[in-house]
């Protein structure tokens, strides 16, 4: 049942309408019924179960009647015994029923709502999110959970509220819901009892799932490709950065909006306000004009084709000067701007989240000889790092290609560590940045539990432990730098 327009809302309101409808086959309600009652905010859901023997009349010792039996829910305030925010009355008759006042009943109930301040209702501008994730075949169930729990550290990132997620084992995507049928309406229904307003899919959509999607649980419904290009937006500080967010999300969204109808109303524009998946390009001619989409996506590769060659001259001089260059590279939050402030008594902004920082950064070092290095700190990676950022970024990304030594920063206290490493490695092959002078730092040490957890890792070529926050093993690492430097001839370059 859509939603209606023109109701009442408000924090301790309901909808004003009460839903009666028939069961032929005389059961209780299904859990569509339920999902509606809690959807449209109704008074009150009843179910009229049609029986022309009338035994549960008979039973009652009241004259039977087709309209045999009547079943009322309401929502409530908080949630019962079983975890529901509805409430589901004993079976009536239409004799009992005619004895209620159902217009105090809805009154009284409003006045519940008014004193327990219900979340079902409760309007905030918060965003609470419930995150969903499919356990299909190939994967193995930490990987799953694993995978979730990354998502929860981008939805907080990105200034959301996690108020539940939900794991489905499937064989398969649904090609129309992503989940199951079925599974979306619970979906729905969850949506209401946590008074959520979006929903994040671990995956990446195609525009008719999303679209049906929002259709079927009435909230804005975006996938993880989008979340992570909402982050960019929100942490893109300079012209070049916002220029490459731009040209990744137009690329992202452009099918969408073509190929689904979705419309770049949700695109709100003006910097960093309006919501997760409503920072970007902004609301213009891009909703209704090809034409213009295809212009402005031209327009934004050129200004980065532009980076690129502004980028490229300034490696020229730099090469000239003979000043070698490090590029830190490493999964997201994993230390590389703490390192490189630590290296060069430097203030590049750090937080505890993930893609704290976006913008490139270099630093000049000094190595033990009193020859110069260059630091370059470059943004983080993740799993399934959106293909349209990487076209995006490359003129950031290939600061890391054009590198004369590639510094690893890993996380050593993260449980999921040796995946991370795999997935750096993946996108540094994808740069055909994986053949060069290479060193491997363990980040955090002082939080590993398990030391033997690394020592495996431990044993290949260039591998330092160090903790940058509390500055210690900086001597080892500048050390392995300066060899690394001298064995490849790079001062001379």
């Amino acid at each position: 049942m859509p939603k209606f327009r023109n109701v009442r809302e408000g924090a301790a309101r309901l909808c004003g309408l009460r839903c009666i409808h028939t069961h032929p086959s005389n059961k209780p309600f299904s859990k569509a019924d339920l999902t509606t009652l809690a959807k449209l905010r109704l008074d009150l859901i009843v179910a009229i179960g049609v029986d022309p023997s009338g035994k549960f009349s008979k039973k009652l010792g009241q004259q039977s009647n087709f309209a045999d039996i009547i079943y009322m829910a309401h929502l409530m305030p908080g949630k019962n015994n079983e975890g529901n925010n509805w409430n589901a009355l004993e079976p009536q008759t239409l004799r009992q029923l005619n004895s209620e006042n159902f217009e105090e009943f809805v009154l009284n109930l409003e006045e519940e709502f008014l004193k327990e301040q219900a979340d079902l209702i409760a309007v905030t501008e918060e965003e609470r999110a419930i995150l969903v994730s499919l356990f299909c075949k190939g994967y193995s169930r930490w990987e799953v959970d694993g995978s979730i729990d990354e998502l929860e550290s981008l939805a907080d990132t990105a200034g959301a509220k996690v108020v539940y997620k939900l794991i489905q084992k499937r064989d398969r995507p649904d090609s129309a819901f992503y989940l199951g049928s079925g599974k979306a309406e619970e979906l729905s229904l969850l949506v209401q009892e946590h008074n959520a307003n979006l929903v994040i899919i671990d995956s990446e959509l195609t525009p008719k799932q999303q679209k049906n999607l929002e259709e079927k649980i009435g909230v804005k419904t975006i996938d993880r490709t989008e979340l992570i290009l909402d982050i960019f937006a929100q942490r893109a500080q300079t012209k070049e950065g916002k220029l490459q967010v731009e040209l990744a999300q137009l690329k992202y969204l452009y099918p969408r909006l073509i190929g689904a109808g979705i419309s770049l109303s949700r695109q709100m524009g003006g910097g960093t306000s309006g919501g997760i998946a409503t920072r970007g390009p902004g609301e213009t001619k891009l909703e209704t004009d090809r034409r213009a989409i295809r212009k402005r996506l031209q327009h934004l590769e050129n200004e980065v084709e532009q980076i690129r060659l502004y980028r490229y001259i300034q490696r020229k001089k730099r090469s000239k000067q003979g000043i070698p260059v490090a590029a830190l590279v490493g999964y997201t939050n994993t230390g590389k701007s703490t390192l490189i402030n630590a290296l060069s008594d430097s203030d590049v902004f750090v937080e505890n989240k993930l893609f704290a920082t976006l913008d490139p950064t270099t630093r000049r070092i000094v190595l033990p000889d009193h020859s110069y290095v260059l630091l370059s700190d470059t943004v983080g990676f993740i799993q399934r790092l959106p293909t349209s950022l990487i076209a995006a970024f490359r003129a950031t990304l290939e600061e890391v290609a054009e590198a004369d030594v590639v510094i690893h920063i890993v996380d050593a206290s993260h449980r999921d560590f040796p995946e991370q490493i795999d997935t750096v490695y993946d996108v540094l092959t994808e740069l055909e940045a994986n053949n060069k002078p290479f060193i491997t730092v363990f980040n955090k040490i002082d939080l590993v539990e398990d030391i033997n957890s690394i020592e495996e890792f431990a044993k290949n070529p260039n591998v330092v432990k160090i903790s940058a926050l509390n500055r210690e093993g900086l001597g080892t690492l500048i050390a392995m730098l300066h060899k690394v430097i001298l064995d490849s001839n790079l001062l001379n370059v």
